[in-house]
């Protein structure tokens, strides 16, 4: 070990150029980011120090490069402290995030970068379309990262940032925390009534792997979500429910509550320090939508669509339900359950019928192929690059003219040291440097249905829609073809990132797609026309109420973040308050859906939540465009690629949507989809 080289430090070693997996510890990351972060200051410093009059070359692009060690370093470890995390892991990112937000603040706050920044503006050199794009993000991230200010306010700016970068990381932690503290033991067999066989056995495999009698259920969504869509034992479902609704809401070690508040009010003090009133005035500010009252605009519209339609939904269940003998008031833990029986009187399906159609290998071979029908891409299976965990796979992605596109890395089950949900992230972004083109290294990371001892893994169509969602956000990654990395794949605004997923999941829904790869596990059977036409009819089964869930969601995002004045309240009061239109049952006493909501608290998407629903209404105006010319046209799918996948952000959002559709979108298309016209 005495002469052991630090794998972060040095070349990668194989022919894709990723990271050595195999042979990191955790260790090594504290050597390297000092090691980087020392690279970093003296890169900026060469800048800073240039005695050449400045100019685009010699100090915009500098800076696009500089510290390129420091994010290949950060990148491989806040994707493994997500994906595959240790005490160690956690330890280090506490450590170590100060630290890269002082040197982010060294550079957005920097008087004489700024300085230099500022007279290559005012210089108005001739640079092409990625160059003027470069320049103005640049330009704009000085001014937005506090270079304007003065004093105690620019002391006060660096301190909040610090602060909030601390405070996201042990949001993450709670969260993953308190998820893994909590398990539902069954020992009395009749308490699985209800429950189908593929359930029980992945429970019977959770109890084993813990070393317990009987049968587990976790608050993961493979485990949680099939036991309140068919658990008999309404006890148990309401036991569960209010465990997953108060995940770091109980006045603990764990409990995000007092977080929530800290972080809300740092962000609002931040916005106000840059002279905005509220956060939200000044995340919109670069957004497609602009501005706060243009979001809440947007949501109000929708939800007076989606409103009237959700409450029938609400009606119908509620009745359903009396039929069936249900006398009680329908409450939260009740919906998933009689939702689902009043799905299969309604269009005879349930996702157990259609499980036996979706192992996952058919689904990777169903979404690689329609890569493959629409772009030409083809995916080689690689057993010899470097993993991080036994359960990532690994390919390499060409283009139809056999090039090499990206690297692409799967991971899809869940496990106790990575974080819930669904993600595609990227080890190495693409850029062109030195004439080369760099090629991405992009992952997909799930928590999927786990095979069992006698059954592979089996998706739900909500996992499979799931599939094709991240997927789209890998194209966006896997095709682009930008010169500079900051501009390049899902560097995009947030408003018009879920653009490319979004899109994705609509072939869930067509015969032609399900009918090229989705055959029954055991008997190779096709999935039957009548299966396919059920899941069409079903397509707009309850789209008031998912609409309105979704907005709840947008909604209590922007409550959060339009404050103009600091919060001192109760955070499950001020929850309550601003989701209050879109509620359709009682409130539940002792949960708290924000404690978890890591998109808006430890993610990117603060005062970003909307971006969902904005990105339907585009991606349903972009797929009507693909009904309209046939779902597996390359005339319209090179188009997409050529003037959104491989953009990036080069130019603004609609103006790359215009030039793929011809004109602006409107909300019709959503409505009609979502069968909310009329």
């Amino acid at each position: 070990m005495q002469n052991r080289v630090n794998p972060l430090l040095a070349p990668f070693v194989t022919d894709r150029k990723v990271p050595c997996f195999d042979k990191i510890v955790s260790s090594d990351f504290s050597e390297a980011f000092k090691v980087a972060l020392d690279r970093a200051y003296a890169e900026v410093n060469a800048i800073i120090e240039c005695s050449e009059e400045p100019s685009f070359e010699n100090t915009i692009e500098p800076l696009e490069y500089a510290g390129e060690l420091l994010d290949t370093v950060s990148t491989i470890f806040f994707n493994l402290n997500s994906a595959c995390t240790s005490p160690e892991m956690q330890e280090i990112a506490q450590q170590v995030s100060p630290d890269l937000t002082r040197f982010s603040m060294y550079v957005s706050m920097n008087e004489r970068l700024f300085e230099r920044v500022k007279r290559v503006k005012e210089r108005n050199e001739e640079l092409d379309l990625e160059q003027a794009k470069l320049l103005d993000n640049t330009w704009t991230m000085f001014v937005r990262g506090g270079s304007n200010l003065e004093g105690e306010a620019r002391k006060r700016f660096q301190e909040i940032n610090e602060r909030l970068s601390l405070l996201s990381l042990k949001f993450s932690e709670n969260s993953l925390a308190d998820t893994n503290a909590f398990t539902l033991n069954i020992t009395d067999e009749a308490d699985l009534s209800g429950l189908p066989d593929g359930v029980k056995q992945a429970a019977k495999a959770e109890a084993e792997e813990r070393g317990v009698e009987g049968w587990v259920f976790t608050l993961h969504a493979p485990s949680f979500m099939p036991f309140m869509k068919y658990a008999d034992n309404r006890e148990l479902r309401e036991k569960l429910f209010k465990a997953r609704n108060s995940i770091a809401y109980h006045g603990d070690e764990y409990d995000n509550s007092e977080l929530i508040k800290e972080i809300v009010n740092l962000r609002l003090e931040r916005a106000n320090l840059l002279g905005y009133e509220s956060h939200a005035k000044f995340a919109l500010e670069r957004r497609m939508a602009e501005n706060p009252e243009k979001v809440n605009e947007f949501l109000n519209n929708l939800l007076n669509a989606s409103h009237p339609a959700a409450e029938r939904d609400k009606s119908e269940v509620a009745e359903f339900a009396k039929s069936l003998g249900f006398a009680d008031e329908l409450q939260k833990w009740d919906w998933a359950y009689y939702s689902n029986k009043l799905k299969v009187a309604k269009y005879s399906l349930d996702d157990e019928m259609l499980r036996p159609y979706f192992e996952l290998h058919k689904v990777i071979d169903g979404v690689f192929g329609l890569a493959t029908k629409l772009y030409g891409l083809t995916f080689a299976e690689r057993n010899d690059l470097p993993l991080y965990h036994e359960d990532v796979k690994t390919f390499d992605v060409f283009d139809a003219d056999g090039s090499f596109l990206a690297v692409l890395y799967t991971d899809f089950f869940p496990r106790s040291n990575k974080d819930g949900g669904a993600w595609m992230t990227e080890y190495k972004g693409q850029q062109i440097k030195n004439g080369k083109d760099i090629r991405p290294v992009v992952s997909l990371v799930m928590n999927f249905t786990k095979p069992t001892v006698d059954k592979p893994s089996l998706l739900t169509f909500n996992e499979v829609t799931t599939f094709l969602h991240e997927f789209g956000h890998a194209l966006h990654g896997m095709l682009s073809k930008c010169k500079y990395g900051s501009l390049a794949g899902t560097n995009v605004m947030r408003d018009f990132v879920e653009l490319p997923s979004q899109l994705m999941e609509n072939w869930a829904f067509e015969k032609e797609w399900l009918d090229s790869w989705a055959v029954h596990y055991q008997t190779g059977e096709k999935l039957p026309i009548e299966l396919i036409e059920k899941i069409k009819r079903s397509a707009h089964f309850q789209s008031g109420y998912l609409c309105d869930r979704q907005l709840s969601f947008g909604m209590v995002d922007m409550a959060w973040h339009t404050l103009t004045t600091p919060f001192v309240g109760e955070v499950s009061d001020f929850e309550q308050d601003a989701m209050s239109r879109t509620n359709l049952m009682p409130n539940v006493h002792g949960t708290c859906f924000c404690t978890d909501f890591s998109h808006i608290f430890a993610g990117g998407y603060a005062a970003g939540y909307y971006s969902y629903k904005w990105a339907e209404v585009l991606d349903a105006d972009a797929f009507a465009y693909f009904k309209e010319r046939g779902i597996f046209n390359r005339e319209v799918a090179e188009s997409f690629r050529k003037n959104v996948l491989e953009r990036g952000g080069t130019e603004h959002a609609m103006v790359l949507y215009k030039r793929f559709r011809g004109s602006e979108p409107t909300v019709d298309a959503l409505l009609k989809r979502e069968g909310l016209l009329r």
